[in-house]
């Protein structure tokens, strides 16, 4: 079963959905015991960093999902909770993160075109780095993918599993080990979503 983290941020139905979809049962829970029993975890958000981040604290789930990557547990974040598992956010201030991935959340005005909109709102073709991860199997370099986002993960090169293009080649999608994080939303990209979150379901911890 695929635990979907419920800290009080995020798409957490439209998520469940989509596993639906694919055959797969998930569960939004924000109980420890069973993200715990739980084979694979999810991490959504959306909204602030900062926010998000002092609810992960406050519920102590943050340190739930640090405890079980440190298992091996496969962790996927999506759009907010992607930028969550980074080690630090200047959204709004400076606020740390549960320091999962090297690198930092920086706004993405300060490297797209002065003419480009913010957020960055729409479809755009994922750039796969190096050997193609486990979790885009079933996809094609330059499948699109849907993306909200004003800020993008730097500094993070040695995780950066692929890129897109807005003006700028911003970090798409980035893998530590077992820990994956996303800054587009699959559960929004049709298709080509579902095959991201199949393949992520037949990882093995």
């Amino acid at each position: 079963m695929i635990a979907i983290v419920d800290y009080g941020v995020g798409n957490l139905f439209s998520l469940k959905s989509s596993f639906a979809a694919i055959g797969v049962e998930a569960v939004v829970t924000g109980d420890k015991a069973v993200i715990e029993a739980c084979e694979k975890i999810i991490l959504p958000g959306v909204g602030a960093f900062g926010d998000a981040a002092q609810k992960l604290k406050d519920t102590g789930l943050g340190d739930i999902v640090k405890n079980e990557a440190k298992k091996g547990k496969p962790i996927l974040g999506i759009c907010l909770g992607m930028q969550l598992l980074f080690e630090k956010s200047y959204e709004y201030g400076e606020h740390k993160g549960l320091g999962l991935i090297k690198g930092e959340i920086k706004p993405i005005s300060d490297v797209i075109p002065k003419d480009y909109k913010i957020p960055h709102i729409g479809w755009n073709a994922l750039d796969f780095k190096g050997e193609k991860s486990e979790i885009f199997k079933y996809l094609n370099d330059g499948d699109y993918v849907y993306f909200v986002h004003s800020y993008y993960g730097s500094d993070c090169s040695e995780a950066v599993i692929a890129t897109s293009n807005y003006g700028y080649d911003l970090t798409a999608a980035v893998s530590s080990g077992n820990v994956y994080g996303c800054q587009f939303h699959p559960e929004k990209s049709g298709n080509v979503g579902l095959s991201i979150l199949r393949s992520f379901c037949e990882l093995e911890a």
